[in-house]
């Protein structure tokens, strides 16, 4: 029945036109940011889930952080360690060559001239090894304990092999230590990587949007919503139709 009152098929072209021109738009918003989710309104549970794993992503930047300061800080003792545990190998051939020698002669003072050279340099090896104001060699862990073949102005009586071998054993013994705590540095923060990369790759297959299938849809949506536009047309028609009668 045709009706002045009621356009029935205009109201249907019209709530399905809506409805085409609301798809159309959040399909546009998802290929425009990237996301399927980019806000609550969109789906309120996978925004609260997202939401929460990229602040646990984002955290592990401070733990990662804090473990590189320290993993810097042991590095830079390890590199320190060798300089000293050179200097001791050297120091213990001059040990050998000064007791050998003879008291108060110049080959002893020319040993003994290098062997304090070395000495003060495992001092200055030990004062340096700090990285952000930390020292690991001048703590319990450290080798505070070689001060007995270190800081120069050692006599004849103090340069001993055994003194030497006293100070190899402490060094080697705090650097295979701090090697260690490097090794497990390290792991933990390869560990941290994979776990940040393992968070966000969830994120995004969560939030993230197919762009590929969503360019698809926008094309057809496009074209559902000009047919859209032109059975509105042909509704909003039927009017005049039923006017064309009472000419």
């Amino acid at each position: 029945m045709a009706s002045i009152n009621t356009n029935y098929g205009a109201s249907i072209a019209l709530q399905n036109l809506n409805k085409t021109n609301s798809e159309l738009e959040r399909t546009q918003n998802r290929i425009n940011t990237g996301m399927k989710v980019s806000s609550a309104k969109d789906s309120g549970a996978i925004f609260s889930i997202a939401t929460a794993q990229r602040a646990t992503a984002a955290s592990q930047d401070a733990v990662r952080s804090g473990l590189q300061r320290s993993q810097s800080i042991t590095d830079v003792a390890l590199a320190a360690g060798d300089t000293i545990t050179t200097a001791l190998e050297e120091m213990k051939g001059l040990a050998v060559s000064i007791q050998a020698s003879t008291a108060g002669s110049n080959a002893e003072t020319s040993y003994l001239a290098e062997y304090n050279a070395l000495s003060l340099e495992i001092t200055s090896a030990i004062s340096g090894a700090s990285f952000d104001g930390v020292n690991s060699l001048t703590t319990p862990l450290g080798v505070a304990g070689v001060t007995d073949v270190s800081g120069g102005s050692k006599a004849r009586a103090d340069a001993t092999t055994a003194k030497i071998d006293t100070a190899i054993s402490t060094v080697t013994g705090a650097l295979s230590t701090l090697g260690t705590q490097s090794k497990s540095l390290g792991r933990q923060i390869t560990f941290v990587n994979k776990y940040q990369d393992a968070l966000e790759a969830g994120v995004g297959n969560l939030v993230d949007a197919d762009l590929a299938k969503e360019s698809a849809k926008l094309t057809a949506l496009q074209t559902k919503q000009q047919l859209g536009v032109q059975a509105l047309s042909i509704a909003n028609s039927a009017s005049q139709t039923l006017l064309s009668l009472f000419r």
